[in-house]
């Protein structure tokens, strides 16, 4: 009896185990500001080289290569903290 129970709680945990593996490379979590990278943003305040950018309904700090003016559209390249590096749309 005890081997049976030993038996069906190992085949839980295998499943358990699978399961997990698949649901955590079908849905990874997308949480943090590292998330923004590659999105689109709409400049707030001239950035030359620094100022504000609207991404997700958020304002973020911003620098960017080239100046850009309020109201053109930008891609966030990367981060450096909490200030968004940002690169004008082609």
């Amino acid at each position: 009896m005890g081997v049976l129970a030993l038996g069906a709680a190992l085949a839980v945990e295998v499943v358990e185990l699978m399961f997990w593996r698949w649901f955590v490379r079908r849905y990874r979590l997308r949480v943090g500001p590292e998330t923004l990278v590659g999105m689109r943003a709409e400049v707030v305040q001239p950035c030359s080289p620094v100022g504000l950018v609207r991404v997700r309904g958020e304002l973020w700090n911003a620098r960017a290569s080239t100046p850009v003016e309020p109201g053109e559209a930008v891609t966030v390249s990367g981060m450096d903290g909490l200030t968004l590096r940002v690169e004008p749309d082609a």
